[in-house]
């Protein structure tokens, strides 16, 4: 998603050191896949988690699902570039890609990622307190939007960070 609005004044420039779009869409990618993955361990027991917490927090849905959190965290923290697949996307895939044709902000999609860690971290706090659905629905909210991304560009948590600019919550 490029950063690019009627009112050019009340939107971000694009950085000198502005990333691939196409990183951010690989990224998105793996991780829809690894969440449908999490949402398909976590539907059979979903009605009924385990009663304590600690085997809540084995069960493998719950596992992959933190483990998703802690990669959302990296990239809101480091940024999609020094996420471990913006690195994976600049080392492997991109040397053998034509040079993109414009450059993207990395803000939007590092908000993005913020966003996927709310997500997807509010919904494994409440898995581990108990609530029947609560990990599958954070999975769910999350794979839709990376999903969007992956395949159609849309990135929503991007579309969110550049409302909250124009609206000038966000600077």
């Amino acid at each position: 998603m490029t950063v690019q609005s009627a009112d050019e004044s009340l939107s971000p420039q694009v950085p000198k050191d502005g990333i691939d779009p196409r990183g951010p869409r690989f990224g998105a990618a793996i991780t829809a896949t690894l969440l449908l993955l999490v949402i398909l361990l976590a539907l059979p027991g979903a009605s009924r988690p385990p009663v304590e917490p600690w085997e809540r927090a084995t069960q493998p849905a719950f596992l992959l699902l933190a483990g998703i959190v802690v990669l959302f965290s990296w990239g809101a923290a480091a940024g999609v570039a020094r996420h471990p697949y913006g690195v994976l996307f600049g080392r492997v895939i991109r040397p053998r890609l034509a040079p993109p044709a414009e450059r993207e902000d990395p803000r939007p999609p590092r908000f993005a990622q913020l966003i996927g860690l709310i997500v997807t971290g509010l919904g494994l706090v409440l898995a581990l307190a108990g609530v029947p659905f609560a990990l599958v629905a954070g999975a769910a909210l999350a794979f839709v939007a990376a999903f969007l991304n992956s395949v159609f560009g849309l990135c929503i948590g991007c579309q969110l960070y550049l409302l909250l600019v124009r609206s000038r919550v966000l600077t």
